[in-house]
């Protein structure tokens, strides 16, 4: 994949006239880029899509025009584009209630490094995780996330050859996995490998 370039974006002027039907084929495009993990966690990965609806967003939202401008948010957002032998995916951790959320940070630390991919039955691939910032002290973790799983390329083969895709946590605290995730988020994944 590659990253994205200012001539890849539209003018805000043309952004918000195609703001509409670009937003419903994203929203569209998301729905097989995400898997929820147990009752509480999802992972939402990325593409060059995803990535960028993302900044066409934040430029209209942030009223973003200029050439530097433009290009802090790329440089800001284009490290979220797998690179071909790799998925990256916001990882979420989600309880309604304020308290309960506070409670469960508590008790998650490290559960981003927890999380796992597998493909067929290669070895469990566990996360880069979190490399913009630190994302957890020792009193808690955050509820967002960043993570890179990366494949090797037998890996990769077998993905593009139709194996299954599982992905799951192995924390103490929160276990729970997806054998196999379903076929139209295995296809979707496989888009992203080279």
């Amino acid at each position: 994949m590659t990253d994205l370039t200012r001539s890849d974006l539209m003018s805000l002027e043309t952004y918000s006239d195609e703001r509409g039907a670009f937003r419903a084929e994203v929203m569209a495009h998301k729905k097989t880029r995400h898997v929820g993990i147990g009752p509480n966690t999802t992972l939402y990965f990325e593409d060059l899509k995803t990535v960028q609806y993302q900044i066409q967003e934040m430029l209209r939202i942030e009223k973003i025009f200029t050439a530097d401008g433009i290009q802090e948010e790329l440089d800001t957002y284009n490290p979220m584009i797998p690179s071909g032998r790799n998925w990256k995916a916001t990882f979420m951790i989600e309880y309604e209630d304020v308290d309960e959320r506070q409670k469960m940070l508590a008790k998650l630390i490290g559960i981003e490094r927890a999380t796992w991919v597998q493909v067929g039955d290669l070895g469990k691939v566990t996360p880069i995780a979190n490399e913009d910032l630190e994302r957890e002290t020792t009193e808690k973790t955050s509820s967002v996330h960043f993570l890179r799983f990366e494949l090797t390329d037998e890996m990769a083969e077998a993905a593009k050859s139709g194996a299954p895709i599982a992905m799951g946590i192995s924390h103490e605290n929160y276990d729970h996995n997806v054998v196999p995730v379903p076929e139209n988020i295995r296809i979707s994944l496989v888009n992203d490998l080279a």
